[in-house]
């Protein structure tokens, strides 16, 4: 099972989640967010990470140009898109980007179902609320391309394995504060998750 701590805001919290394992770190680009992080931030924590880790930016309400001129300047290597945007925003991005779907209903969970794309609970504010999605919404649904986020934590996933999502995404379940991460929390995730 691969995993993604996103909230990422300090190189030492970025290296905690490499060495134990993780497969993806999420940087957040939206100003409203407790964990957002300017350019400048992103890149010098971005720069100093060794290879083969994917690196996502996460936007809310921006345009194409604005995500490509973000994701090059930092370094990011995939851009999560979490708000809807139509086809012609999509194309015009020049990086690999995952969509994310704010799940209301059991419908909203085979949206996309030909690609990847991360699944989370619907929250009038955009991720980081610690909401967990009705997760029998997922009975009997191929879950092999959902990435599941939403309320998440080191104790809760070992009962979500059997759905067999492709990865589970955590921000607030392995925190000490909003821009910090818990050392041991984050091992436990990881380690559960795997």
């Amino acid at each position: 099972m691969r995993t993604k701590i996103c909230g990422i805001t300090s190189y030492e919290d970025a290296m905690t989640a490499i060495n134990a394992g993780t497969d993806a770190l999420g940087f957040v680009f939206y100003e409203k967010s407790p964990r957002y992080l300017t350019v400048l931030q992103a890149k010098n924590i971005i720069e100093k990470l060794p290879p083969f880790v994917e690196k996502v930016a996460l936007f809310v309400n921006v345009d194409a140009d604005t995500v490509n001129t973000t994701c090059k300047a930092v370094g990011a290597t995939l851009a999560q898109i979490h708000f809807e945007a139509d086809e012609a925003f999509y194309n015009a991005l020049s990086i690999p980007y995952i969509r994310v779907v704010r799940a209301q209903r059991k419908e909203d969970v085979t949206k996309y179902s030909d690609e990847y794309r991360l699944v989370d609970a619907y929250c009038e504010t955009y991720g980081g609320a610690g909401k967990q999605i009705n997760i029998q919404w997922f009975e009997n649904v191929d879950c092999s391309k959902i990435i599941l986020a939403g309320g998440l934590n080191p104790q809760n996933i070992l009962d979500l394995k059997k759905y067999d999502f492709y990865a589970f995404d955590v921000s607030s379940g392995v925190e000490i504060s909003h821009r910090k991460k818990d050392p041991a929390k984050v091992k436990e995730f990881i380690h559960n998750a795997h």
